[in-house]
């Protein structure tokens, strides 16, 4: 059994990762009954933190209190954490956007009002010089991976890249940063499969829909998976190429929403990528300098030997 202080934690661990837990199931986690839950519980009240209860299902969650609980952080702190993490969730340092968003989440939950007005004056009084990428409510992400975290389903308006707007349902299940652009993939209850969602072309709609039961994800390596969606599934052609070079000598020359790269061997990959126009993907994968080879769409075959015959004839003398 865990000592008392170390309990404690722990019960304040898992009431920040999950919306709402049972007497029993806090029981269970930690190998104690439900009357010494019910003290523990009294404990971080005492101690500042504001954990309310359900009342007829002897329900307990974490919400946001007049004070920011003690012995965390104070008032300075958590708007230097809070400002830090929405800098680090618009994409500014590679790597640790998801993780920045899932933190955020959590500082939000619990980060008093009076807190709360001063990292929104903050950010609102900010001007960024520039940018390269789609710009992002930090306060959408947060809600969305909470919707992710909880599994409740999400309303929202979306419009798609050619400007058409629809009303979508969907099951979210995870977020992603390409480095220029936030997605969300998930089940598309309307019509009954996997999507993909630019997070800048959606509007939430609230309160949020239901809760599901999680299915399968598609791919078991997310990242590759939304490579695919986003660099190949939304165009009118998607081309094959085997490239003559390594995987990560092809790799310096796009990033993961252009194509994605299959290594073949330590000499050579394939290259897949998408595009509206078979001129654009064959002059974009010409000038990378590499030696290739095209295989499919038909189409883009038949127009890499017109295009090269053509320039093969304006440079005859």
């Amino acid at each position: 059994m865990l000592e008392t202080s170390a309990r404690l934690l722990r019960l304040l661990s898992l009431l920040q990762t999950h919306r709402e837990w049972s007497g029993v199931e806090l029981a269970e986690r930690l190998g104690v009954t439900a009357r010494t839950v019910r003290r523990d519980v009294g404990r971080l009240r005492e101690l500042g933190y504001p954990v309310h209860a359900t009342a007829g299902t002897a329900g307990y969650r974490l919400g946001a209190g007049t004070e920011l609980p003690p012995l965390l952080l104070d008032d300075d702190e958590a708007v230097a954490v809070a400002v830090g993490l929405r800098t680090a969730a618009g994409g500014s340092v590679s790597g640790i956007e998801e993780t920045s968003v899932r933190a955020l989440a959590k500082l939000e939950r619990v980060l008093p009002s009076r807190l709360r007005h001063r990292v929104h004056a903050l950010r609102s009084m900010t001007v960024p010089m520039g940018r390269a990428g789609s710009v992002v409510d930090p306060a959408s992400l947060t809600l969305i991976a909470a919707a992710c975290r909880d599994h409740e389903t999400l309303r929202f308006d979306y419009r798609t890249r050619d400007g058409q707007e629809s009303v979508r349902a969907a099951e979210p299940y995870r977020l992603v940063h390409s480095g220029r652009h936030w997605y969300l993939l998930g089940w598309d209850t309307g019509r009954a499969d996997w999507r993909t969602y630019r997070i800048d072309r959606l509007s939430l709609r609230t309160p949020n829909g239901p809760r599901f039961a999680p299915r399968d994800l598609p791919d078991s390596d997310v990242a590759a998976y939304m490579s695919r969606s986003i660099s190949s599934a939304p165009y009118r052609y998607q081309g094959r190429f085997t490239m003559h070079a390594p995987a990560e000598v092809v790799a310096e020359h796009m990033s993961a929403t252009v194509g994605t790269i299959e290594p073949i061997d330590e000499w050579s990959c394939t290259l897949s990528s998408g595009a509206n126009d078979l001129d654009e993907l064959a002059v974009w994968v010409a000038l990378m300098d590499i030696d290739f080879e095209v295989h499919e769409p038909p189409e883009l075959v038949d127009r890499i030997r017109v295009l090269c015959a053509r320039l093969a004839s304006a440079t005859a003398t």
